[in-house]
């Protein structure tokens, strides 16, 4: 049997995320869709890019944001996702082993270049995203590094990285891997278009090969077609051992079998930019599985990183976790 000695292992796309605030018109004079996440090619991403404002780079794509936030809460994480052999790539590496998670996935010569998601930020603290997803989507099973899954407690999918039929076989082999070993998997849904497209996938997979599901109140509903959100909590506590919805200022609602929790949201006096709440509010939820918390305390956790997340630009956290979450 291998040891453990991951809390969570994330499997995503790695991007770097460009945030910079904007107007509303730009978003209608850039034909952007406000709130929404639209899949780009190189030429729009450098077309975008040239006329957004002075903004932030940092190091992004959803599981790594979470693998961030888990490392920041005083956890052990490892990530598995590709970038290329180009200054972007060798920065993202740079970055997320500087924050402390366990990062070496060989790089991707000769192909795309590395992903980049830019994110305007209207003052309603929406973020608009346009994704160039280049080398992250070049993910197959190869890819998969089977003893990082052996070694956490829980395996961290995210659904952005579901596009290509490689990915899912993927996806696949590295839920096999995990319950051969007696782990647990974990999948966020990401965004509702992403689920519109692969909603028959997803609900196969969350039925076979997934433990823990994570999405936020629009995601599941769509994941089951109903505009009742009661409704698609029963469907979700039906098809998943455990499941977590964000609602916003609402909190959180966490299913488990014939079990209910309620977590109320934290305050915030600012919200500055929504980028990463789900992924931060996933972080704290996932360690507090991982190390066996109540689901009210793995709740908690949850909504006190996504609330830190939200407080400033940028999808990481910028004060310990660890330190909040012990403030409670």
């Amino acid at each position: 049997m291998t040891q453990i000695r991951f809390d969570v292992t994330g499997v995503g796309n790695a991007i770097v995320d460009v945030i910079a605030p904007c107007s509303e018109a730009f978003l209608t004079e850039n034909r952007i869709e406000k709130g929404a996440m639209t899949l780009i090619d190189e030429a729009r991403a450098t077309e975008l890019y040239a006329k957004m404002a002075d903004g932030k780079e940092v190091s992004g794509g959803s599981a790594a944001n979470t693998l961030a936030g888990v490392a920041s809460l005083g956890g052990r994480g490892a990530y598995i996702g590709k970038v290329a052999d180009d200054a972007l790539g060798t920065s993202f590496t740079r970055d997320l082993n500087a924050a402390g998670v366990d990062y070496a996935t060989a790089p991707l010569s000769g192909g795309p270049a590395t992903a980049r998601c830019l994110i305007n930020v209207t003052p309603d603290a929406q973020r608009s995203m346009s994704t160039f997803l280049g080398a992250s989507v070049m993910f197959d099973e190869a890819d998969i590094d089977a003893e990082k899954i052996r070694a956490a407690e829980i395996t961290f999918m995210e659904g952005y990285l579901f596009d290509r039929d490689a990915a899912k076989a993927a996806f696949v082999s590295a839920a096999e891997i995990a319950r051969a070993a007696d782990r647990r998997t974990a999948l966020t849904l990401s965004d509702t278009f992403c689920v519109d497209r692969h909603r028959a996938s997803f609900r196969q997979l969350v039925r076979n090969h997934i433990d823990i599901l994570l999405a936020n109140e629009a995601e599941i509903m769509a994941l089951y077609e109903t505009d009742d959100f009661e409704l698609a909590l029963a469907s979700v506590r039906a098809e998943t051992r455990l499941a977590a919805v964000t609602r916003s200022e609402k909190g959180a609602v966490i299913v488990c079998g014939d079990e209910t929790e309620e977590v109320a949201a934290k305050t915030v006096d600012t919200v500055v930019d929504t980028t990463g709440a789900g992924d931060l509010f996933a972080a704290g939820f996932l360690l507090g599985a991982a190390r066996g918390q109540s689901l009210y305390e793995s709740g908690r956790m949850g909504v006190i990183a996504a609330a830190e997340v939200i407080s400033h630009y940028g999808a990481r956290p910028e004060t310990r976790l660890e330190d909040l979450v012990a403030e409670g």
